[in-house]
């Protein structure tokens, strides 16, 4: 029989132990892999592919020192983010990745001002090529020139080409450095000559300035026939901007639109909920019908609210009501860099009008994020940890429509394929410009212009553009995340 002080003592030892375990696994991490701690535990409780990481498994770590000791091995915590993310395309690069689009930065408010349109910019918008398939070496594309920046003052345009940066030629190995890491620089311009190009001797001197970028580049009317076509090139998805969207489809609806082009050629994508306005403003005779649906992790799915996940057609912008064009079919121009937001307004409006895609096909981001913070809350900056400013920006949900179908990797192939070529590029908003021409021909009936024989322009693939390298890179993200998330920690 035990006596009362060996039973108090058992009792006592019993608890110290449990408090201790408890103690352990609440324990901060020490300060100087407090940025890993974040990297780890935010995507353990947020990442789309969690459960598909063994080391992002919730039973991986049996203590707080296990997970520091894991965390320990990893000096660069853009290392460990890389380590755990699902098949990233940082290690699969031949088409195999499925995790293309997640990544971390050091400073939020800068990752905050990119989200937004802001960013340290020249002012040339361009797409980066392969000069072959089989090639390392790139060519630069102009595609536009952003208004009031420095490359507004200066001798380039659309359809401009170089090959080199201050005198270097530009390849898959040197791009980031020669483009990103320098405030200014010289590009080195270059013509076709066949089936390649040749520097031609001309230069152009750069200056990056923190520059934002009107997403609405053009917003017109088209009179062709008995139609009033309007013709809308929106160049991305700023939540800031969504008003003076607004007033541009209400400049379209005074002026009484029979049909609309809407431009998403070079558009990388941006905000969930601008998308969801903007195909409002498309139609409006949907109020409060599902736009899109959001499927995150096994695990967050258990706790969510099933309404929380849906986007639906609004009633009103701020307060504001939505100037909709009460459109059944829509024209929609793609290429390869219509990315995320754009494509959610392709797929969101098929089961409720019809959309005509003409051009290319898509770059196929059927997935999205919002900003992860070191936090309380992980979605907000309430009791940020003020040691770091490190952020992410990892794929949390994949996205559908009304219909479920949300299975567009591979992108979304366009009703009227045709290319966009270099050497009949055209001037943006002139109804002879060849993407252009073609919607209107189908609004229309009448004959698009005929595209001359650009078949011997080299075949060069697209690498990567602009918006990528200051920061948008093809994201769809959530301003405001689901209240859910609140209470993760």
């Amino acid at each position: 029989m035990k006596t009362p002080l060996k039973s108090f003592l058992f009792l006592f030892l019993l608890v110290f132990s449990l408090q201790s375990c408890e103690d352990e696994n609440d324990k901060a991490a020490p300060a100087a892999i407090q940025v890993n701690d974040f990297i780890w535990k935010g995507l353990n409780e947020v990442y789309l592919w969690q459960q598909d990481v063994p080391n992002l498994a919730d039973n991986r770590f049996a203590s707080q020192n296990d997970l520091n000791n894991f965390l320990e091995g990893y000096a660069k915590p853009e290392d460990l983010f890389e380590d755990l993310l699902y098949k990233p395309e940082s290690k699969y690069p031949n088409g195999d990745a499925v995790d293309r689009f997640s990544w971390i930065v050091s400073d939020y408010t800068v990752l905050e001002q990119e989200l937004g349109g802001i960013s340290k910019n020249n002012g040339v918008d361009f797409r980066l090529g392969r000069i072959s398939a089989s090639s390392d070496d790139l060519v630069g594309y102009v595609r536009y020139i952003i208004p009031n920046s420095d490359a507004a003052t200066k001798a380039i345009k659309r359809g401009d080409l170089f090959t080199g940066v201050n005198g270097t030629k530009l390849t898959v190995s040197n791009y980031q450095q020669l483009l990103m890491n320098q405030d200014s620089y010289t590009l080195n311009m270059a013509d076709r000559s066949g089936a390649t190009f040749v520097l031609n001797g001309k230069s152009v001197s750069l200056t990056k300035t923190v520059l934002e970028e009107n997403p609405i580049y053009i917003n017109k009317v088209i009179p062709s026939g008995t139609h009033k076509i309007g013709y809308l090139m929106y160049n991305g998805f700023y939540a800031d901007y969504d008003e003076r969207l607004n007033q541009a489809f209400g400049e379209l609806k005074a002026q009484g639109v029979t049909d609309l082009v809407l431009d998403l050629r070079y558009n990388g994508g941006g905000s969930v909920r601008s998308s969801t306005r903007l195909a409002t403003m498309i139609t409006g005779q949907f109020s409060n019908q599902i736009f899109s649906k959001r499927q995150y992790n096994s695990k967050l799915m258990q706790v969510f609210n099933p309404e929380s996940l849906n986007e639906r057609f609004v009633s009103d912008i701020d307060g504001k009501a939505v100037n909709s064009l009460n459109l059944g079919t829509i024209y929609i121009i793609t290429t390869a860099s219509t990315a995320s937001a754009s494509e959610l307004i392709i797929n969101g409006l098929k089961p409720y009008i019809n959309v005509v895609q003409i051009g290319e096909t898509t770059i196929g981001k059927n997935v999205g994020s919002f900003t992860v913070y070191d936090s309380d809350t992980y979605i907000t900056k309430e009791g940020i940890n003020r040691n770091h400013k490190y952020a992410m920006q990892p794929l949390v949900f994949k996205i559908a429509n009304a219909q479920n179908f949300g299975d567009y990797q591979q992108g979304l192939s366009p009703t009227y394929e045709q290319y966009e070529k270099v050497a009949t590029y055209g001037v943006l908003g002139d109804p002879t410009e060849p993407l252009l021409s073609l919607a209107i021909s189908k609004i229309t009936g009448s004959a698009a212009k005929r595209v001359p024989d650009v078949s011997d322009e080299p075949n060069s693939p697209y690498f990567t553009d602009s918006k990528i390298l200051n920061g948008l890179r093809h994201g769809m993200y959530l301003t405001t995340a689901p209240k859910e998330f609140l209470n993760l920690k």
